[in-house]
This record gives structure tokens, sequence and C-alpha cells, in this order.
């Protein structure tokens, strides 16, 4: 997956490739991709806070820049973003 604006910055910026792993349960600090039930063609990419009824709350790094579950509610989680594979490989790490 391509990483798509700021909300994720320091951890992601713009531009850069991750891996996804579809299917992983996620871990509260994992970096995960979501998508909205309020905008179902929307998927994004969030930190996992913690388990909301049947989805996850889950917010940006940026607080400046993020649009994430203050706004839209919880998510469904469709996969754990696990490595970023370019510009520079790096493990993703719970902070």
């Amino acid at each position: 997956m391509v990483v798509r604006g700021p909300s994720m910055s320091p951890a992601l910026r713009d531009g850069d490739v991750v891996l996804v792993t579809f299917g992983a349960r996620p871990r509260t600090g994992d970096v995960v991709l979501v998508r909205w039930p309020a905008r179902p063609g929307q998927l994004s990419i969030k930190r996992a806070d913690r388990p909301a009824g049947a989805g996850w709350h889950v917010t940006g790094d940026n607080p400046y820049g993020s649009t994430d579950s203050a706004q839209l509610g919880p998510a469904e989680v469709l996969g754990v973003v696990r490595v970023r594979l370019w510009p520079s490989p790096t493990r993703l790490r719970r902070p």
C-alpha cells in the first residue's frame, strides 16, 4: 500500500510504501489499515488505540493533520502494517 497524506507523520510519510498483513489481529499501538462505516470507499492507515464495540478506535500520529475515530467513530481493521518497504525499509514498532 502507498501512504497518502500527513496523518501518520512522523512514523510514516506521504509516499511511503508499506506491507500490510491482511486479516491479522491488531493490538493496541499497532499501525493498521482501516475502513470507515461512514466512508466505506475510503481506506486509511492509522494507529490502533483500543477496541471499540465491533471495531477499533484509531488515531493518526499527527494530531494537526488527521481525520480519525474522533470524527468518524470506530473503524473496521482490515490488516496490520508490519514494514515500511520504501524509501527506507523499517519494521514498524508500537510506541
